[in-house]
């Protein structure tokens, strides 16, 4: 197959990717990642998640080898040697002058460091200095002056320490990195089925005849994921993909475990591939519901058994013509029937979804139009059949679900207080990560406590990311590895870095929850280096010396297993969390997956909802552009410059249709301006990609300059996939 320069497209995996994870491993050493690999640890990369106690290489359906370079990778920063002490001797310029890739790589943090406001350069401090430093400055700031933040790395009992210490300090300012990538679907699926979860389990995955893809590239962010889409098609099911990009590792996958996959240059993944314009989704879903409704594809006894709001939904379709349809998806209507044939022809679907439904002003409508399609065909609450977010972080969703949220459930919330006999403030509700930003930004932010991510790059509008994080008088971060969050936020303010272990360097096992609600337990163990610390211990070593010991004493939950105790008594669903350490049970969260169409929402049903189609492009701006990722990156976390699979060598680069580049007489290379209303980048190579006319791909985080603050009213995710640009050369 040939791409739209008309040279061959790259296969996805294959042998490069073998030689790539060799390569990884004897950098580490074979004996370290061999160590690290097969440990009774869960996998540090996506949410899909593996390892746990069948261990490390294998998942709960008891496959294996699970692994994926994305695992590799992961592995590979937590067992670089320790930042030698001389390199801070450097200034604060020096750091900045470094990538985000060689910062990553210029070793593991191995001692506490702390940059003064009027200091330019970072020092070595001691941990009791550390400790003590970081309580002072929050016992004299006022707690709503202040913010919580935690990535979706860190483990469960870590969350559940971060956001009782910032309620007992005083302040609901909890939030984590979901606002950023799936709390749209939280709230999509709030609002249709009641529960903000996936509905199926890993094992559905087995028993469905067809798997939708939507605006997802598990090639290169979720590599185990092609094992169960290309099983798919063994079994002769369908695997459709709706994509603006046409991802090459979604065409063909040459699966690593297997050897005829790779002499054969690579597997069938996509059956149907079809790429509307950026942002044309929804219209896209309505055209699949007119088709199925048009032709009698639907399922009348489940809808008027189990859902609410049909009618109204039928009008809808019923009224938007074929014609709006085309236009506002990009799609024809022989494309659009050619998904809907293929559904139609399913018995059992599963829908997946990553941020490329999220990231839009109107992302939760997106997975609720993805529920309705579900809906429509009785395609949840069976096994085998269901909705299912592929999660970045590999317990971002953990962290949901033990509380690390700007407003809690009033059941947890009130239980929380009744377990410990402690008063949390019942007022105001806490901000959400960009509204905690904007108030740094007005200068109504003292101190904000980071635990992992970097949530400077993960923020839109770099510009004023920066000056809105600097103006944060004292940030106190907990983390592996140095990035650019840490050096380019802090002109102007104090940062203090504390080491954490790796996740399977833990002295107490922690415990993780991957995307199908599977809760998984790591031993930890492995020492590697002499001076860092656990996430708990830093946590519950400030909140000690900050918060009055007469309020409540948090030294009781230095021990992992009380945390899980207090989790078990308090959260529906993770009452098996009491003794996972001691019965090494892993299981899922009870109540979430649904193999009966038993829905959570007020009335019992499953809800369908209706929004109207809306054209936001815009004159001044014709291109619109979408952020990606790249082959050789996880989330901000940047392993390689390069993409292999679609061919990019320099990640200041600019995707372009190629009929846009012969119109604008621009070849492979040449350098162009993207500007948006909000910022510019420069002298950006522009290549060749199968994508729609009038579209326009860029690496983030490089491209965050472009985002504006724009966000979905209701789940206020950043519209990271869908900035109106103009191309100037």
């Amino acid at each position: 197959m040939k791409n739209s320069s008309g040279k061959a497209m790259p296969v996805g995996g294959g042998v490069k990717k073998i030689v790539y994870a060799l390569n990884t491993m004897r950098r580490m050493g074979l004996m370290n990642s061999q160590k690290a690999l097969r440990a009774n640890n869960t996998c540090k990369a996506c949410g899909l998640g593996m390892g746990g106690q069948e261990g490390g290489m294998i998942n709960e359906m008891h496959e294996y080898p699970s692994v994926c370079n994305k695992s590799i990778q992961a592995q590979s920063t937590d067992l670089q040697s320790p930042i030698p002490d001389e390199l801070f001797d450097h200034p604060l310029d020096d750091f900045k002058d470094l990538t985000p890739h060689e910062l990553e790589h210029l070793g593991r943090l191995g001692k506490p460091i702390f940059k003064e406001k009027s200091s330019n350069r970072f020092r070595v401090v001691d941990w009791d200095w550390a400790i003590d430093y970081a309580a002072k400055k929050f016992s004299n700031t006022p707690a709503a002056r202040s913010f919580f933040y935690s990535s979706g790395r860190s483990s469960n009992e870590a969350g559940f320490v971060l956001q009782l210490f910032a309620r007992l300090y005083g302040t609901n300012n909890v939030t984590n990195c979901s606002y950023y990538c799936h709390q749209a679907t939280s709230e999509g699926l709030g609002t249709t089925i009641g529960a903000g979860t996936a509905t199926v389990e890993l094992e559905d995955l087995s028993l469905c005849d067809a798997i939708f893809v939507i605006g997802a590239n598990p090639a290169s962010n979720h590599p185990r994921f092609i094992h169960k889409l290309k099983a798919c098609r063994d079994r002769g099911g369908e695997v459709i993909v709706i994509n603006p990009a046409k991802e090459p590792g979604l065409i063909k996958f040459a699966l690593p475990k297997s050897m005829r996959s790779i002499i054969t240059g690579g597997s069938d993944i996509a059956s149907v591939y079809v790429q509307p314009k950026i942002g044309g989704d929804l219209a896209l879903f309505k055209g699949i519901a007119k088709y199925l409704i048009e032709n009698n594809h639907t399922a009348p006894s489940f809808i008027e058994q189990y859902t609410q709001g049909y009618d109204a939904f039928l009008a809808d379709i019923n009224d938007t013509s074929w014609t709006e349809i085309e236009k506002l998806s990009g799609v024809a209507k022989v494309d659009i029937e050619v998904v809907a044939q293929a559904y139609a022809r399913s018995k059992n679907a599963v829908f997946a979804w990553g941020m490329g439904m999220t990231h839009h002003l109107n992302g939760v409508e997106n997975i609720e139009y993805i529920a309705n399609l579900a809906l429509m065909r009785g395609m949840i609450g069976a096994p085998g059949r269901g909705l299912l977010p592929l999660r970045g972080h590999s317990n971002v969703q953990g962290i949901g679900t033990i509380g690390v949220k700007p407003v809690l459930p009033e059941y947890i919330f009130q239980g929380l207080q009744t377990e410990l006999n402690v008063s949390f403030p019942e007022a105001p509700e806490g901000l959400d990560t960009l509204a905690c930003l904007e108030r740094a930004a007005e200068g109504k932010m003292d101190a904000a406590l980071i635990l992992g991510g970097n949530l400077y790059q993960a923020t839109p509008n770099s510009v004023w990311a920066k000056q809105a994080l600097d103006k944060v008088g004292f940030k106190v971060y907990l983390t592996t590895t140095l990035n650019a969050g840490h050096v380019h936020v802090c002109d102007n303010s104090d940062a203090l870095i504390l080491p954490v272990m790796a996740r399977d360097e833990e002295a107490q096992p922690t415990t993780q929850e991957s995307m199908f609600n599977y809760v998984r337990l790591s031993d930890g163990g492995i020492t590697r280096l002499a001076h860092v610390r656990s996430e708990v211990d830093i946590l519950t070593s400030i909140a000690v010396k900050t918060l009055p010991p007469e309020q409540f004493d948090m030294s009781v939950f230095k021990s992992h297993q009380s945390i899980r105790e207090t989790i078990a008594n308090v959260v529906p669903g993770m009452e098996e969390l009491a003794d996972i350490s001691v019965a090494k049970h892993e299981f899922h969260v009870r109540n979430r997956v649904m193999h009966t169409p038993e829905f959570k929402t007020d009335n019992g049903k499953g809800q369908f909802v209706v929004h109207p189609l809306i054209d936001n492009s815009k004159a001044d701006y014709p291109f619109t552009l979408m952020s990606v990722r790249s082959e050789g990156q996880f989330n901000s976390i940047i392993y390689e410059e390069n993409d292999s699979y679609r061919g990019v060598d320099n990640r200041w680069t600019v995707l372009l249709n190629p009929d846009d580049m012969k119109a604008m007489a621009l070849s492979a290379g040449d350098k162009i301006d993207v500007v948006s209303a909000h910022g510019v980048m420069k002298s950006v190579h522009a290549q060749p990609f199968d994508i729609p006319q009038g579209n326009v791909m860029a690496y983030y985080p490089e491209a965050n300059v472009l985002i504006g603050l724009e966000r979905d009213k209701r789940s206020h995710t950043p519209a990271f996939k869908s900035v109106s640009v103009k191309l100037v050369y």
